[in-house]
């Protein structure tokens, strides 16, 4: 049989985290919280399980839940998204950027996409017949050059895929990128597809800046979010898409073939636990704690680093100690030293060796500091 994806094997998460518990190491490579979710928020699944809210919601998701979505986004951004025909619910933020790929690309239409990058936009775009065209960023970098991102703009540039917070750079969008963003996106009639699953998880006092702050933005945006990081809920795949009602009348009609619904007492669950904003408006504080400590225990050591502004993750540059190959490195550490990492050149389309690791700090205080420890008797 010939393979749609040719180029795709086991993903580099799945092979560091197989690695990590076959040598029991410490899996600070796969992105997701270590700790357990709020107990109060798992006390409101139990509610509506026992209320009997347990079959299939509507393909859009449950009422409730949208328009606890439109009344936070409007809160932070004062754009109102209608809960009837610009909100739907799906299975996790992936399934979500999926569909609104789908919605829009065509064979031979061409997406930009800024790597190191997010590894489901790439296949999503592959699936459909698209070409990804790529803005080549160092996994430490500070500023884009909008100017290299228009150069890569031609006749055929169907949509643009942008991700902040960024996944694995830690990079925060100014808003002076937004601006730039929404300017290329007008003058030259793309749509875009944006990801803002750490939306709440920015430090230094950052502020997240979504697309959805920008009404000309707005107008031709596919917003992506995730109760899956904000809630310490990965494995109950709860995110949704926001966009104007005519790309949502196209999403949707990919999105009822996929899935349909999406578990009916986890967002009934969220629909009322967001009633409280410091569920989620306390998570940049939480989360800048852990950097800090993870950032405190391995100073020592000698690795390059930024401080990430914002997601859970940590780059660190071993240049100053170690030619090693990053993916060589990434398996002898956790072989030897048992200690997962990914590296970063995993994030891009063709290898680029940045000697650099990235590392997921959203973890207990002691898996961090027994992680730095282990990182120390690395034998560099």
């Amino acid at each position: 049989m010939q393979s749609k994806l040719p180029k795709v094997g086991t993903t580099i998460f799945t092979r560091m985290s197989r690695l990590a518990e076959e040598h029991k190491a410490i899996n600070l490579a796969q992105g997701f919280p270590e700790f357990d979710c709020s107990p109060e928020l798992q006390g409101l699944v139990d509610k509506y399980i026992r209320a009997g809210k347990n079959q299939y919601a509507p393909m859009a998701g449950v009422m409730a839940l949208r328009e606890a979505i439109s009344q936070k986004v409007c809160t932070a951004t004062s754009y109102e998204y209608h809960p009837e025909s610009e909100i739907t619910i799906t299975s996790g933020a992936t399934e979500a950027l999926y569909v609104a790929i789908s919605t829009v690309v065509h064979p031979g239409d061409e997406v930009i996409v800024f790597e190191p990058a997010y590894d489901s936009y790439v296949p999503a775009i592959e699936l459909n017949g698209g070409v990804p065209v790529f803005v080549t960023l160092d996994p430490q970098y500070e500023e884009i050059d909008w100017e290299n991102v228009k150069s890569k703009i031609s006749p055929k540039t169907r949509a643009i895929i942008v991700n902040t917070p960024h996944n694995p750079t830690g990079n925060v969008w100014k808003s002076s990128d937004l601006k730039q963003l929404a300017t290329l996106a007008e003058e030259y009639d793309l749509t875009v597809i944006s990801d803002e699953v750490y939306e709440h998880i920015v430090f230094d006092g950052r502020e997240h800046i979504s697309t959805a702050s920008i009404p000309s933005l707005a107008a031709r945006t596919f917003l992506c979010g995730s109760f899956g990081k904000t809630f310490h809920t990965t494995g109950w795949k709860l995110g949704y898409c926001l966009a104007p009602k005519e790309l949502t009348a196209e999403f949707r009609k990919i999105h009822q073939f996929l899935v349909f619904s999406v578990v009916t007492p986890f967002q009934f669950a969220v629909a009322e636990y967001l009633s409280e904003p410091a569920h989620y408006l306390t998570l940049s504080a939480f989360y800048e704690r852990k950097r800090d400590i993870f950032l405190d225990a391995i100073n020592d050591i000698g690795f390059g680093i930024k401080p990430t502004e914002g997601s859970f993750f940590q780059n660190v540059s071993y240049a100053n100690l170690s030619d090693e190959k990053d993916l060589s490195l990434a398996e002898r550490m956790t072989i030897e030293a048992g200690v997962a990492s990914i590296p970063v050149s995993s994030f891009y389309d063709r290898p680029t060796d940045f000697k650099t690791l990235r590392f997921c700090f959203a973890k207990h205080d002691d898996t961090l500091l027994r992680a730095a420890d282990a990182l120390r008797k690395v034998a560099w």
